[in-house]
């Protein structure tokens, strides 16, 4: 048997399905405790790095216990805008994840996601969470680039459930050794809190802020919590927080599974003769039938390159194709010659892809390695924050239970989307449980889903839309994982309408 080009699996697209519930607790109480005080006090020491300012900023570990001394140092980027004469404040976002460092995405964007309005009024401004990245300490598993077992993508007896268990509980038991007593401390929660004594340190009255993905999910926590600390909220890729566990890795398996079909379907359209079919249905022919060839055997690659002893394996293409169906534009025309050669006998560059494309978060510019000789810890850091964020049972039986129905749902995708919640069943329980949002007194909140979304499905942004008061959904009908910040003029001019003027989005408006 030949072993497998491996990749780490697909967490930051597959894995997300656990995020969504956030706190209802005030923080008004807290915010004028004494031990608090010095928190948001704090003034941060900008220095200049690359085109960029970089500051610290330090916030309690234990925001119940901010008098015991242990504390997070987190990273802080900001793009200042070019007019400050124009300047409204700043423009706080988070480029989603979880595990997703906002300095180092900064430091590679320049702020050039955003329109140019947006960047005339605005600092731009992001941060790594609590445990991501550059922050101090961070979150990390011991032995997380040991190499585990080839996992089936459908493990239906009992010895594959068996294993595919042994290997979720020995992923969380390194974790817990390697991240000590910090995994209690990452949640979206305590990280919406950092974002507020962020806001003071910012010397900002209220938070202006765009999210993108799981940045929706800060948001919304940081809506509960600060309600009239918002001036504006943009959410792009909603999570909805009222689905439980299995609910959304479900609804994220069927986004996936419509992602594939619409690369079927409209191939030819973006990537042109490179497609490896003349119709969808030879396309999703071709695919099924590369699965369960690569389910038998990992696909050859070339052995100069790669060595005779590898080839890629099921769960590997599997990453390959869902990671292409963030970005069609720029990701299309790659998977579909690395199709054809592999239904030609040659899966050199489907290894390609699996090795130089990394998990990427929103709209697949995200997730890179560090700028700042930090270790990139995104896999981890998703784990310990979705795993502690969202309930999960005790016990394997549940997991089988809901991955049937994945299976039936949303096939390969959705089986393993559930295998990869196993590893959650051993991990330190958080005290968050779904709900529909609660955040009586803010401001109209922004949130736009696109219809062709992967990750996070369009039903979402309309449920979150919905559970907001006053909330406004601004749909784009496209293909790729979030809107905002890929050359959309409509999109563009909407979003930034709002964050700068608080222009209200009609009910029903379409791009």
């Amino acid at each position: 048997m030949n072993r497998a080009v491996r990749r780490r699996p697909l967490l930051l697209a597959l894995a997300l399905a656990v995020l969504g519930a956030t706190s209802l607790v005030g923080c008004t109480a807290a915010e004028r405790s004494d031990e608090l005080k010095a928190f948001y006090g704090q003034k941060l020491k900008w220095k200049d790095c690359g085109d960029l300012k970089c500051a610290r900023l330090t916030v309690p570990r234990d925001y119940a216990h901010p008098e015991n001394g242990k504390t997070f140092v987190l990273p802080v980027a900001k793009a200042a805008t070019p007019h400050p004469d124009r300047r409204i404040g700043s423009l706080v976002y988070n480029p989603g994840g979880p595990g997703a460092g906002g300095v180092d995405d900064l430091k590679s964007d320049g702020g050039e996601s955003f329109g140019t309005k947006v960047r005339a009024r605005f600092d731009i401004v992001s941060f790594d969470p609590r445990g991501v990245g550059g922050s101090k300490p961070a979150v990390k598993c011991a032995d997380e680039d040991a190499e585990g077992e080839v996992q089936p993508l459908r493990p239906r007896t009992a010895d594959d459930r068996a294993r595919a268990l042994a290997g979720a509980r020995a992923t969380a038991a390194a974790c817990v050794k390697g991240s000590g007593g910090i995994l209690r401390q990452v949640g979206t929660e305590d990280a919406a809190r950092d974002m507020d004594v962020l806001r003071a340190a910012l010397g900002d009255v209220e938070l202006t802020y765009l999210g993108w993905s799981y940045g929706t999910s800060l948001g919304t926590s940081y809506a509960e919590l600060f309600p009239h600390r918002v001036r504006a909220l943009a959410l792009d890729g909603a999570v909805d927080p009222s689905l439980g566990w299995s609910e959304r890795a479900v609804s994220q398996a069927v986004g996936f599974r419509r992602a594939v079909d619409d690369y079927a379907e409209h191939c030819a359209d973006v990537a042109g003769d490179s497609c490896p079919g003349r119709t969808p249905e030879e396309i999703s022919g071709l695919i099924d039938g590369l699965y369960e060839q690569a389910a038998r055997e990992p696909l050859p690659v070339d052995g100069d390159e790669y060595g005779d002893e590898y080839g890629v394996d099921a769960r590997t293409l599997l990453d390959v194709v869902t990671t292409a169906m963030y970005t069609p534009e720029d990701e299309w025309e790659g998977l579909s010659e690395a199709l054809s050669d592999a239904a030609r006998g040659d899966g050199t560059k489907l290894a390609d892809l699996a090795s130089a494309d990394e998990p990427t978060t929103e709209s697949s510019r995200r997730a890179r390695g560090t700028d700042n000789g930090n270790t990139d810890n995104s896999d981890t850091a998703i784990l310990a924050v979705s795993c502690l964020d969202t309930p999960h049972p005790r016990g394997d039986a549940p997991y089988w239970k809901a991955l049937d129905r994945a299976d039936k749902a949303a096939g390969v995708y959705g089986t393993t989307s559930v295998t990869d919640e196993l590893t959650c069943e051993d991990w330190p329980a958080g005290t968050q449980r779904p709900h529909k949002v609660r955040a009586d007194g803010v401001p109209p909140v922004l949130v736009i889903g696109t219809t062709g979304d992967p990750a996070t499905p369009y039903e979402e942004a309309e449920s979150l839309a919905d559970q907001f008061p006053g909330g406004m959904l601004l749909t784009y009908e496209g293909l790729g994982h979030t809107a905002y910040g890929r050359s959309n003029a409509c999109v563009t001019d909407a979003v930034d309408a709002y964050l700068t003027d608080l222009k209200p989005v009609r009910p029903g408006a379409t791009c």
